[in-house]
């Protein structure tokens, strides 16, 4: 059986979460609490060197790393309700905005909150090793994410959906991006994206 091992407080295995939820997929969750620094021990190394969630142990034993491997997988062994592309075009475009929301959305996010967050002190990105927070990174982030919102009010004032007319894994990643604490990207512009993305999927 797939083993997913899952944090349900970080963005990147929510991701995987929610096309795991459209697609309706069974397979086994194994929790990894970070706030308790279980993804640094020596067990979870073993799964993971990079010690990072998510991670997804195939039937065979080989181990996927991160969210969008993991969802290229699951959408090609689980077809139904396709979230990644049919064809080489759609496929393209679904990449081609994933990799938008996912450098200038999530990672822009991430940037201001992981610099900021007394939480985050010393691990300032993620894995092994600790780096210290750089203030100058977190303010330059809430320019990021500014940006980012401005431009996908642009997007979907054209568009119903990301990639075009049905929702994809781009989506998936675009609206995590707007889910983190207000208190770091700026409140009325995280309550507005937030908002829209909560209608449209009514």
């Amino acid at each position: 059986m797939l083993k997913f091992y899952d944090c349900l407080t970080a963005p990147s295995p929510r991701r995987v979460r929610m096309l795991i939820a459209e697609k309706a997929i069974k397979l086994q969750t194994i929790q990894v609490d970070l706030s308790k620094g279980e993804h640094l021990s020596d067990a979870f190394r073993a799964i993971n060197p990079h010690q990072t969630v998510p991670v997804l142990e195939l039937e065979d034993g080989t181990r996927l790393l991160d969210s969008n491997s993991i969802s290229l997988y699951l959408d090609e062994v689980f077809p139904e309700s396709n979230l990644t592309g049919t064809s080489p075009q759609e496929r393209a475009v679904i990449a081609m905005w994933q990799r938008d929301m996912d450098l200038n959305g999530l990672m822009a996010v991430a940037e201001c909150f992981r610099n900021s967050s007394k939480g985050f002190r010393n691990r300032a990105l993620t894995g092994a090793v600790d780096y210290e927070q750089i203030p100058e990174l977190a303010e330059r982030g809430r320019r990021r994410v500014r940006t980012f919102f401005t431009d996908l009010d642009c997007r979907l004032a054209d568009s119903e959906y990301l990639a075009g007319g049905r929702f994809t894994v781009a989506d998936i990643t675009a609206f995590v991006s707007v889910v983190p604490s207000t208190s770091n990207v700026g409140a009325m512009q995280w309550l507005r994206a937030r908002v829209r993305w909560r209608n449209r999927e009514k």
